[in-house]
């Protein structure tokens, strides 16, 4: 019987086979979708913070990119950062989590005058620690993230997660009860928590890695219940 599991976003080609090659049935629904917002930009400082790959994307639309990119960035995520570099960028640093970065704002950067695009639904993390510190900064918000949920008729065995708006999207029309939820990172882990227990995070905060822990989790279960031994 095939392990039906949900991905709240649409997964690529590759990434559906990974699954569908092992056995699973996939089901996919995009519960959040993009909207880049058009800004003006009336003032820019000497470092370019950028919190997701959807910032970066709005902000390669703006009729100032040529400018913007000879000034320095620093970034939440790795794949924000190859996405800025790949588009002509010098990245001085990234972290995977906005307090990490926080915290090497607050070792290197108190001085400079930060310009932060975010979107909509961006933490209080990075914010606080700019306003708390008398850091100079702009705030852009440069895109919005809409909720497009749907209720999940079938049985799932297995939600995948790729931040907490995904999550709270999920939840405005679906329960969790006995399912696993594989999350991309503490903070979307930190927000199914509050419906399950049943949370296991990627290692890394990429999606082949969320992919990675649902598959090792369900061939791990595969192989105990065959040995005969509870999990």
């Amino acid at each position: 019987m095939l392990t039906p599991i949900l991905s709240t976003k649409k997964l690529n080609l590759d990434q559906q086979n990974r699954l569908l090659n092992k056995g699973y049935q996939l089901v996919e629904w995009d519960f959040i979708t993009t909207e880049y917002i058009d800004i003006q930009l009336d003032r820019i400082g000497n470092l370019l913070l950028f919190t997701s790959q959807n910032a970066v994307k709005s902000i390669l639309r703006n009729r100032n990119i040529d400018s913007l990119k000879q000034i320095t960035t620093i970034c939440v995520g790795e794949k924000t950062a190859d996405l800025l570099t790949r588009n002509g960028w010098k990245v001085l640093c990234y972290r995977e989590y906005a307090t990490e970065l926080g915290d090497y704002i607050l070792q290197n950067h108190t001085e400079d005058n930060i310009t932060f695009f975010c979107g909509n639904l961006r933490r209080d993390v990075l914010p606080n620690i700019l306003k708390n510190n008398n850091i100079t900064h702009k705030e852009y918000e440069v895109y919005r993230t809409n909720f497009c949920s749907r209720e999940i008729e079938i049985p799932i065995k297995a939600i995948l997660f790729f931040s907490p708006s995904g999550v709270i999207s999920y939840m405005q029309k679906n329960l969790i009860s006995d399912q696993i939820c594989f999350c991309i990172g503490t903070t979307t882990a930190n927000e199914a928590s509050k419906y399950t227990k049943n949370v296991v995070v990627a290692k890394k905060p990429t999606i082949d890695c969320v992919i990675d822990a649902c598959t090792v989790y369900f061939e791990k279960d595969y192989r105990e219940v065959n040995d005969g031994k509870a999990i």
